[in-house]
Parts: C-alpha cells; sequence; structure tokens
C-alpha cells in the first residue's frame, strides 16, 4: 500500500546542473540548480527554474544566455558549494580555483574541468510561484574527449555525474548499467 507524503518537489533522479552566466561587468557566475532537465526534442531546449533573487536570474535576463555545467563526483564540494553562496557576495570561481572559460557560442561561460556542458541562448522564461522557469534552446554540446565512449557519444561512467535527492537533501552516484533503453522492454 502507498502512503500519501503530500505536494512535494520529489522527482527521481534530480540531476545536478550547474548553470553559469555572466554578468554586467563580464565576471562569471555559477549556480548549483536542481530543477531541471531536458524541454523539448525540437528545437533541442532545456530548462532551469531559479528564484528571482539569485543572481543567476538576472544574469540570465540580462544576457539572454546560460551553459549547464555537468560535475563529475571528484568536483561534489565544489558543485555543493556553488549552491551554498551567493553570487553577489563572492566570487565562486576564485574560490572554488576552478576555470571559468568563455563560450564561443553563448554570452557566458563555462567550467573547464567539468566533463559535460549545454550551451544556450534564451528562448522563453515563465514566472511559476517563487521560481522562474527558462527554457534555453541548446546551440552547442561540449564533452571532455575522454568521457566520450566509441561512438562519440558521452560515457556516464566515465563521466560519473551524481545526482541530488531533494528528499534528504544528499548526492548519490548515478549506479551501474541495468540494460538498453527501448531494447530491454522488447523482451516482454
Amino acid at each position: 500500500m502507498k502512503k500519501s507524503i503530500g505536494a512535494k518537489t520529489i522527482l527521481f533522479p534530480t540531476p545536478v546542473l550547474i548553470v553559469c552566466t555572466y554578468d554586467a561587468q563580464g565576471i562569471p557566475n555559477a549556480m548549483n540548480v536542481a530543477w531541471g532537465g531536458i524541454a523539448s526534442s525540437e528545437p533541442p531546449c532545456v530548462t532551469v527554474s531559479v528564484r528571482e533573487p539569485r543572481k543567476t536570474y538576472e544574469n540570465i535576463l540580462l544576457k539572454k544566455a546560460f551553459t549547464i555545467n555537468i560535475p563529475s563526483e571528484k568536483y561534489i564540494k565544489e558543485a555543493d558549494y556553488f549552491g551554498i553562496i551567493s553570487g553577489k557576495a563572492e566570487d565562486k570561481f576564485k574560490t572554488t580555483g576552478l576555470t571559468p572559460v568563455k563560450s564561443d557560442v553563448v554570452d557566458a561561460p563555462y567550467i573547464k574541468e567539468f566533463p559535460f556542458v549545454i550551451e544556450c541562448v534564451l528562448k522563453e522564461s515563465h514566472k511559476l510561484g517563487i521560481h522562474t522557469q527558462f527554457i534555453g534552446e541548446i546551440k552547442d554540446v561540449k564533452v571532455d574527449e575522454e568521457a566520450l565512449n566509441p561512438k562519440g557519444f558521452p560515457d556516464i561512467e566515465k563521466m560519473k555525474p551524481f545526482m541530488f535527492d531533494p528528499g534528504t537533501s544528499s548526492y548519490y552516484g548515478a549506479g551501474k548499467f541495468l540494460g538498453q533503453a527501448f531494447s530491454i522492454g522488447k523482451k516482454k
């Protein structure tokens, strides 16, 4: 029997997304965002939801661009830090020692040390309660060469991304391979 726990912001898995932007002075900022994911296949779009008081919120509206960076487990402390401290109070890149790289595609930085980057231009935004959902049209995806599989696609086991558990505010590794999508179900 299932037990109701009420309306809560819990979804599994919840990705750890580090959203990077520039401010009006061109200073890079990074924010840990858990509310996000793929929004459309055609055109290719992603979504992230950010609260209005955040520096990332104003930067996205100003520059009409952002990147989504997927950290590996190696950078769990830095990724968590990006969600603790405000970019209004501190230069997060200076504190973490991570390297902002100017995108050659959109007006936003990405993080050199993270294996996976999605570069986006702002397509739409929607106010949803205390968050604004930003929909970014994907202009490019960059992946560290050593994180690619033999077919040229990102390899989750090589990237070692991690997830956020919103119910317990904990991080978990990506887990093990279970089967090939759109194939394993054919055995039914």
